[in-house]
C-alpha cells in the first residue's frame, strides 16, 4: 500500500484550491437516479469514494461519463444519465467500502418501487445506525424487511408524503428521505432535518431538477412530491472540511495560505476557533486568507456539534494543532463514540493526550518528533499529516487509502506551498 513521507519543519505559503465537497458530491450523484434526464455535476473531486459511488451507480444502470479538468489537480465534470434502472441491488462488496452507499436506497424506492441495499460499512467511528432511514421510508409507505445483511424495500404503489421527525440530527438520513420525498405523492415534512451545507447543496440541485422544496437551510424541509424530475447542471459546493483542514495546516506550520473557493459562512465555527487560538482569518475576493499571527498557539476547548457547531470531521485536525498549544485543551466528542483512534498515533509523535470516554485532554508540548504512524480513518489520517508537517524529522503515514477517500491530491497541494511531502508508491 502507498505511504506518505513528510519531512517536518517547512512553513506553508501559497494558494490551495478547495475541491468540491465529497459529502455533497455523493448524494448529488445518487440524485441522478431520480430522473430519466441528464444530471451534470461540475467541481467533482478526484477521490476514492467518488470512484466507489460511480461503480455502484453503474451497476444499477446509470451511464456515467467524466471529463477531466485542465490540470491533474483540477476538478472533474461528471455526467449522469439514468434512462432505466437495470439492477435494484447495492451489493455488500461495494457498500462495505463506504457508508454513503446507503444514499441509493431512497432514490431507488422512490423511482422504481423497490431496492435491495446492503447494510453499510466505511470508517469505524461507531454504530451510526441506519434505523432513521428505514423508519422514515416506512412512514412514506415503504415496506422494509432486513434479511441476510440487506435492506429489502418495497413500495409497488409508490411512496406517500408524511410528516417525519428525526429524534437526532442525521445528515444522510435527511438526504435519503429528501430525495425519496421528491417523487412521493403529496407533501412531506422533514422536522429536525440536518442543516449542513451539503444538505442545502443537494436541495438546491433538486430544485433545479424540478423539485418543490421550501425551508432550505433550516431544520424543517417541506417537499411537494412530483411525478417526475428533469435533468440539471449543478456545481458542487466547495468542501468546508478540506478548507478547514488546510487552514489548520497553515496554523500548525506558522504559515500563511489563501484557500481558493472556501466560503466563510460554511466554516464560521472553525474560523472562530482559529481566531481564539491565535490565527487570523480574513475573507478575500477568491476565498479565505489564513495566517498564524503569533508565536504561540493557545489551548482552546472544543465540543463537536451538528452544523453550525464545530464539526466532528474537524476534531482530529484541531487535536493535532492543540498538541503544540501553549496550555491544555479539552475536546468533547458528542457525535461519534469511537472517534479518538488517532490519539495513540499522535502520541507516537510525542503528543501528551489522555482520553476518558468521549473526552480527550490535550496538554501542549514544545515539539513533536517524526515517527512511523498508521491512519485509522479518513480524518485521523489527515491529522497525522498535519502533525507530521510540524514534527522534527521524518514521519511516514501508512494506510493512506483512508486519506484518498476524502482529500484530493493532498501531497501535491501541500508541496506546492512549500511542504516536504511525497507519496511512496507500493511495490508492484
Amino acid at each position: 500500500m502507498d505511504r506518505i513521507l513528510i519531512r517536518g519543519g517547512a512553513t506553508l505559503k501559497g494558494e490551495i484550491d478547495i475541491s468540491g465537497a465529497k459529502n455533497a458530491a455523493l448524494p448529488l450523484m445518487c440524485a441522478g437516479i431520480l430522473t430519466e434526464g441528464v444530471l451534470k455535476l461540475r467541481n467533482l473531486p478526484h477521490l476514492a469514494d467518488i470512484d466507489t459511488m460511480a461503480k455502484l451507480l453503474q451497476q444499477l444502470g446509470v451511464a456515467i461519463s467524466v471529463e477531466d479538468g485542465p490540470m491533474a489537480t483540477s476538478p472533474q465534470t461528471g455526467t449522469f444519465s439514468t434512462k432505466a434502472i437495470t439492477d435494484y441491488t447495492a451489493p455488500y462488496e461495494l457498500v462495505r467500502k463506504m457508508r454513503a452507499s446507503i444514499l441509493v436506497l431512497g432514490p431507488l424506492v422512490a423511482r422504481c418501487g423497490k431496492a435491495k441495499v446492503s447494510l453499510p460499512g466505511g470508517c469505524a467511528l461507531g454504530t451510526r445506525p441506519v434505523d432513521l432511514h428505514i423508519k422514515g421510508l416506512q412512514q412514506l409507505g415503504a415496506e422494509i424487511d432486513l434479511q441476510d445483511g440487506y435492506i429489502h424495500a418495497s413500495a409497488p404503489n409508490g411512496l406517500r408524503g408524511a410528516e417525519i421527525f428525526f429524534p437526532v440530527v442525521t445528515v444522510t438520513g435527511t438526504e435519503n428521505l429528501l430525495m425519496a420525498a421528491c417523487l412521493a405523492k403529496g407533501e412531506t415534512r422533514l422536522i429536525n432535518a440536518a442543516r449542513e451545507p451539503e444538505v442545502t447543496d443537494l436541495a438546491e440541485c433538486l430544485v433545479k431538477m424540478g423539485a418543490e422544496i421550501s425551508g432550505i437551510g433550516t431544520g424543517t424541509l417541506v417537499i411537494q412530491g412530483k411525478e417526475s424530475l428533469n435533468g440539471a447542471d449543478h456545481a458542487i459546493v466547495a468542501d468546508r472540511i478540506v478548507a478547514g483542514t488546510y487552514a489548520m495546516a497553515a496554523a500548525i506550520t506558522h504559515g500563511e495560505v489563501e484557500l481558493i473557493g472556501a466560503r466563510v459562512e460554511h466554516i464560521q465555527s472553525v474560523i472562530s476557533y482559529l481566531e481564539q487560538v491565535g490565527v487570523s482569518v480574513s475573507k478575500t475576493e477568491d476565498g479565505l486568507f489564513v495566517k498564524r499571527s503569533g508565536a504561540d498557539i493557545r489551548g482552546v476547548d472544543i465540543t463537536t456539534e451538528p452544523y453550525p457547531g464545530f464539526p466532528t470531521d474537524m476534531q482530529a485536525q484541531a487535536m493535532a494543532l492543540m498538541c503544540l498549544a501553549n496550555g491544555a485543551s479539552v475536546i468533547n466528542e458528542t457525535i461519534f463514540e469511537n472517534r479518538f483512534m488517532h490519539v495513540p498515533e499522535l502520541c507516537r509523535l510525542g503528543a501528551n493526550i489522555t482520553v476518558n470516554g468521549t473526552v480527550a485532554t490535550v496538554r501542549g508540548v514544545a515539539e513533536l518528533h517524526g515517527a512511523p504512524v498508521m491512519a485509522t480513518d479518513l480524518r485521523a489520517s489527515v491529522s497525522l499529516v498535519l502533525a507530521g508537517l510540524a514534527a522534527k524529522g521524518e514521519t511516514i503515514v501508512s494506510r493512506i487509502y483512508h486519506l484518498d477517500r476524502g482529500y484530493d491530491h493532498v501531497e501535491q497541494k501541500l508541496a506546492a506551498c512549500g511542504a516536504s511531502i511525497e507519496r511512496l508508491k507500493a511495490a508492484a
